[in-house]
């Protein structure tokens, strides 16, 4: 059973930076596309960025250009830059291969604010 363990959530100010990574233990890493989703209080779960097996990269409107999901599948890590942050991002954030076959992770909070 692979488990998801997510990192690199935090308190930032509008407009600041973070960079979210997500290991995946287990096999079976390289060959799956992968996901970032995020759930804000009181709504669903929602997906964020994906990111193929051969590094196809593909974003949620909200998000294109200012995130930049990337995979190191040496160290089966998953990783979201997140730049220009606003207040609307604030979520946890999971990842999960894009059929989120998987079973989720703990998440990491993501808190923007003045």
């Amino acid at each position: 059973q692979v488990q998801l363990v997510e990192s690199g959530g935090g308190l930032v100010q509008p407009g600041e930076s973070l960079r979210l990574s997500c290991v995946a233990s287990g096999s079976g890493f390289s060959f799956n596309a992968m996901g970032w989703y995020r759930q804000a209080p009181g709504k669903e779960r929602e997906f964020v960025a994906g990111i193929t097996a051969g590094g196809t990269a593909n974003y949620v409107v909200s998000v294109q250009g200012r995130c930049i999901i990337s995979r190191d599948n040496a160290k089966n890590t998953v990783y979201l830059q997140m730049n220009s942050l606003k207040p609307e991002d604030k979520a946890v954030y999971y990842c999960n291969t894009n059929r989120k076959t998987w079973t989720w992770g703990q998440g990491t909070q993501v808190t923007v604010s003045s």
